[in-house]
């Protein structure tokens, strides 16, 4: 008798362990996810996520406790919160780099108690680039970056998540699929002076499309034109510009005279 209740005990033990695995995260709840993506020109982005977190009221020590212990690791951080912490945006495949989390202080709204958990990282080859004049590039996102969740057509946006990209300076929009949700004259105006768009709402994204074009100045052409010579050249350079300064003011009287 005493086996069979022994076993009967660690049976017990082990069926409410497993009934407790769903609940450990259940004091945390992902309410909502902002996510940015700030291109830039060399065809990388610098990525912040900003998630909205609902904690309940027995968990709010214990999240003040892990929040000033500064060395959690972001998988402690997903055992804590859960694996909504990370199941987005970008692909683990993807090369990222100078990842930050910065979990934000507890709010009191409506008697809810908040708070906002901040990541942030850069990742290289967000967008492709093709040179189809001197002077002017053109961009294309790479969609494999994305990491949203999947449904039955593809890739989509969460209900409660939104997706704001940034183009660089000087960037003019070409063509974005499916339509921004914002601003909602960027289609009708042919998206000029457009520098920002979001998506939200649940938007599908299998077949997302953006790509947009930027015309460089004579002046900035001059200055990669440079720096390309440094690059190869090194300190060299100064001595290069000065012969080239130099012939030009020699031209230049001589013309005078």
């Amino acid at each position: 008798m005493g086996y069979k209740r022994l076993a009967w005990c660690a049976l017990l033990a082990t069926f409410l362990a497993v009934m407790a695995l769903p609940l450990s995260h259940a004091s945390y709840t992902v309410t909502h996810l902002n996510v940015t993506i700030m291109l830039q020109s060399n065809t990388s982005a610098q990525v912040t996520e900003l998630l909205t977190v609902e904690i309940s009221n027995n968990s709010v020590s214990q999240y003040q406790t892990n929040r000033v212990a500064l060395n959690l690791t972001l998988s402690e951080w997903q055992e804590l919160i859960g694996p909504t912490l990370v199941q987005h945006i970008i692909n683990p495949r993807t090369s990222v780099h100078n990842f930050a989390l910065l979990p934000g202080s507890v709010i009191e709204s409506n008697g809810v108690s908040i708070a906002y958990i901040l990541m942030g990282y850069g990742v290289a080859n967000v967008t492709f680039m093709n040179q189809t004049a001197p002077r002017t590039f053109v961009y294309r996102f790479n969609t494999a970056t994305f990491n949203f969740e999947h449904g039955a057509s593809g890739e989509l946006l969460d209900p409660n998540t939104t997706l704001t990209v940034v183009l660089p300076k000087g960037a003019a929009i070409d063509s974005a699929y499916p339509l921004p949700d914002y601003p909602a004259s960027a289609f009708t105006s042919g998206y000029k002076n457009t520098t920002t768009v979001s998506w939200m709402y649940g938007e599908p994204l299998s077949k997302f499309n953006l790509t947009f074009t930027i015309t460089e100045g004579i002046q900035t052409e001059v200055v990669n034109f440079f720096v390309s010579i440094y690059d190869v050249l090194g300190a060299f350079t100064y001595v290069v510009i000065a012969i080239l300064v130099l012939l030009f003011i020699i031209y230049a009287y001589i013309r005078v005279r």
